[in-house]
């Protein structure tokens, strides 16, 4: 595969990831993707905003295990 289409491949997998992690906090903490629209817009932006620093940090972890794993193993 070219660099360009496993760049666009990982960045297509990394924001799925990031929304399935944003969907689990937001279950987490008793909502539902959906239900979203029925909070009052400072609920909804709190809670938003906590799920993306949520992902981030978890999209942050699952970069630093790979390059390890890639340093690890040899692989550029």
């Amino acid at each position: 595969m070219n660099t360009e289409l496993e760049s666009h491949v990982r960045e297509a997998l990394l924001s799925q990831l990031e929304r399935a992690l944003i969907d689990e906090y937001v279950r987490s903490r008793g909502n539902h993707r959906v239900k979203l629209a029925n909070l009052p817009e400072e609920e909804r932006a709190k809670l938003l905003r906590e799920a993306s620093v949520y992902a981030s940090g978890k999209l942050m972890e699952v970069e630093a295990r790979s390059h390890l794993l890639h340093e690890i193993h040899g692989v550029p």
